[in-house]
Parts: structure tokens; C-alpha cells; sequence
């Protein structure tokens, strides 16, 4: 039997914990074949982003083309995009694709270096939304792209979340890592419901790349056969799992990664 193949497209961290390195690690833990397009590079390490250059013009096109038009790719995740260009050529690369798009709306690094630029959010919102199968936004990322406040309560969370479902994405899960108390909650609205998906949260600096694993884990989960629900709910649980043992990395002096080798790693 085959291996399920996905793709990300989204931004080369030099650090290891984000972005397409953290993309296609959780692809390999999750046993599914990685492929990559990137959009951008950034010098960045659990510090902070020092410099980010997106790639040349049709690059990014390119790679999506060359790799859909040779391996059988049955999921794909979307990060970083940097710029209205990129969007723009990602959503026609992406129009041969009829497998299901995870959108992970990056915008901000954790170290508060923008990751994509000021006028292109418009872009994303025309051309990459309606094609999202998911969207995964955090609450400072959901605001952005609905032009309002964050979110602080359950119900403006709830909301927010029904209004980018209105934008067009298949369904919306809204990451609660931005909000306070002792539960992690992410939230999946869709036309039929909200299923909420919780956990204890944990005390830890090292969390960095958290955002781009979700979204990688579910494009992993679809791959595999998983429908978007149950994707969702394992990815979650093993996003926890994977931050309950990012301490025993040690790695760098900020925002250490989360530990993506949990389940393999002696």
C-alpha cells in the first residue's frame, strides 16, 4: 500500500521549528510522505525572525506545479505566503488540486516579525479563503483578516469564527493558544455545529512552531483518509502531546519547538 503524500506550501525556517521544517516533520511523524513549496526564506532562530525575503516571482508556482504534476499529493497545507504576489500565484497553481486545502492564515511570527505584508490580506481573503477547506486561525490572526477586535470571550470567539465561515472556507478552526485560563480550547464551526476540542494548558516557553504543527498535523490526518472532524481531533491531541514533551529538547535560549519526535524518539 502506498504512503499518503501532502504538501506545504509556506516559509523555510532556519531554526528548525516552524514553517516548512516544522511542516514536514510532523508529515514524517505522522507517517505521511512530505513534499514542499516555498514561498519564503527567514533567518530566524527560538529568538526571533532577523530578516524574511519571499522568493522570486513564479518560484513559488513552480514548485507546486512540478511536484502535483508527478506525485499524488492527497492533502496540502498553506502557511506563510508573505505577499499578494505569492497568493496570487499559489491560488492558480492550486486550481488542477481537488484534494482538501488546510489554510493556516500565518501573519506574525511569535516574536512579533510580520510574516506577511500589510496589503495582502485582502489577497488572501479573495483568492485562498474560498478554496480553504479549513482555515485555522489564531484569535490575533482571525481579527486581522475580519478588520475588528480580538476575540476575548466564548461567544465573541464563537462569532468571529461563524464570520470567516461566511468568507467562504470549508470550516474554521479557531486556535485558543492567544486565550487565557487553565483549558486550551480550539473550536471547529462549520454549517452544522461548533465541536469543541480542549486540553489542560502547559506551562512552557517552548512553543514555538505550535500554530504551523496543527495545521500540518490535520493536512497529515486528511491524507491518511481521516474526515475533517476526526483530523482535527487527533491532530489536536497530538499537538498536546508534542508540547507536553517539547521541554526535554532544549533547544536554543527563547521559544524552543515543540518536541514533533514524541512518539519515536526514545
Amino acid at each position: 500500500m502506498a504512503i499518503p503524500a501532502a504538501l506545504t506550501i509556506a516559509g523555510s525556517d532556519s531554526g528548525g521549528g516552524a514553517g516548512i521544517q516544522a511542516d514536514l516533520k510532523t508529515f514524517s511523524a505522522l507517517g505521511v510522505y512530505g513534499c514542499s513549496a516555498i514561498t519564503a526564506i527567514t533567518a530566524q532562530n527560538t529568538r526571533g525572525v532577523t530578516r524574511a525575503e519571499p522568493v522570486w516571482p513564479g518560484m513559488a508556482a513552480a514548485q507546486i506545479d512540478a511536484v502535483l504534476s508527478d506525485i499524488g499529493i492527497a492533502a496540502i497545507k498553506i502557511g506563510m505566503l508573505a505577499n499578494a504576489e505569492i497568493i496570487a500565484e499559489v491560488a492558480g497553481a492550486l486550481r488542477p488540486f481537488d484534494g482538501p486545502v488546510v489554510l493556516d492564515p500565518v501573519m506574525v511570527a511569535k516574536s512579533g516579525a510580520p510574516l506577511l505584508a500589510a496589503d495582502a490580506v485582502a489577497s488572501l481573503i479573495r483568492h485562498l479563503l474560498p478554496r480553504a477547506d479549513l482555515l485555522t486561525p489564531n484569535l490575533p490572526e482571525a481579527a486581522r483578516l475580519l478588520g475588528t477586535a480580538e476575540a476575548r470571550t466564548d461567544e465573541e470567539i464563537e462569532a468571529q469564527g461563524k464570520a470567516l465561515l461566511q468568507l467562504g472556507a470549508g470550516a474554521v478552526v479557531m486556535k485558543g493558544g492567544h486565550a487565557e485560563g487553565p483549558v486550551c480550547t480550539d473550536r471547529m464551526i462549520t454549517t452544522s455545529g461548533i465541536t469543541l476540542f480542549e486540553a489542560p494548558r502547559l506551562a512552557t516557553r517552548n512553543t514555538h512552531g505550535t500554530g504551523c504543527t496543527l495545521s500540518a498535523a490535520i493536512a497529515a490526518e486528511l491524507a491518511r483518509g481521516a474526515a475533517p472532524q476526526q483530523a482535527v481531533k487527533r491532530a489536536h491531541g497530538w499537538l498536546h502531546a508534542a508540547i507536553a514533551a517539547a521541554d526535554g529538547l532544549e533547544i536554543g535560549h527563547g521559544h524552543g519547538p515543540v518536541h514533533h519526535f514524541h512518539e519515536v524518539w526514545a
